[in-house]
């Protein structure tokens, strides 16, 4: 797989991805969604057993992108917070006071 996988890793756009992975796209969708469909997809392909053959790692790899596509067709990227940053804003976690110690705590 690795010679598959090095060939992907070379790739410069999304829209390269889809292009040699031979799946169809909404340039509109992938828009707005590319750094999230890419890293869904990556997580996916990051689990693929090294080993497999050339022909099986592409069409798992193709899969791959087939699902995450799909998966941001469906909703914004808002909705699935896959990255730290929008995990940390989402409005429906309680906030965390973090490491605030009140002056007064320390003064006695």
């Amino acid at each position: 797989m690795s010679v598959a996988i090095a060939d992907l890793k070379a790739l410069s756009s999304a829209e390269d991805f889809f292009r040699i992975l031979d799946v169809p796209y909404d340039p509109q969708v992938l828009g707005v969604a590319r750094l999230h469909i890419l890293k869904r997809m990556g997580q996916t392909v990051a689990s693929l057993d090294p080993a497999l053959p050339e022909g099986q790692a592409i069409g798992l790899c193709r899969d791959a992108l087939v699902a995450a596509y799909a998966e941001f067709s469906g909703k914004s990227p808002l909705q699935a917070r896959l990255f730290k940053v929008l995990r940390d804003r989402d409005p429906a976690r309680p906030a965390t006071r973090g490491a605030f110690v009140p002056l007064s705590d320390l003064t006695g």
